[in-house]
């Protein structure tokens, strides 16, 4: 289920919201207990896709994995953060990472078309950047506990 522009209940189950620099509600998506999804782009440098994989885990945004098709710049693979495996294609996954997310929430500038952040969810793409290229807005897993 996708909301665009208008707040949607799940009572006492936890959803991924995308909000708007001024709070408006651009995506909701219920995100039960160890629901993943990911946050995909292009680079903007090199155009190569990039991944960052999160779970729901015990109520807390969890960075799990991430992919990066190569060492363009700003990507690689931190020692002690996760560890680098082949994606067999050339790329590489940074698995077990396993970094909770302060808040439950991250802010994020959008990138234009040539960007296209995306949310992957269940097998479908959510652009992003079809309805906030240029703006900053609040990626929040937001669960019962949370205040709205």
């Amino acid at each position: 289920m996708l909301a665009l522009g208008c707040s949607m209940a799940w009572a006492g189950d936890a959803r991924l919201q995308v909000l708007s620099d001024d709070d408006t509600l651009l995506v909701e998506l219920p995100m039960p207990e160890g629901e993943r999804w990911c946050l995909e782009w292009n680079h903007s440098v090199t155009g190569i896709r990039v991944q960052d994989c999160y779970r729901h885990d015990q109520g807390r945004m969890v960075l799990e994995r991430s992919h990066q098709p190569d060492f363009a710049a700003g990507l690689g693979h931190v020692p002690g953060r996760g560890r680098q495996v082949s994606d067999g294609q050339g790329g590489y996954w940074i698995e077990e990472i396993n970094e909770p997310v302060a808040g439950n929430r991250y802010r994020l500038r959008v990138g234009s078309d040539r960007v296209d952040h995306r949310l992957l969810h269940e097998g479908r793409r959510i652009s992003l950047s079809a309805l906030a290229a240029g703006e900053r807005v609040t990626i929040h897993l937001r669960t019962p506990d949370t205040t709205p």
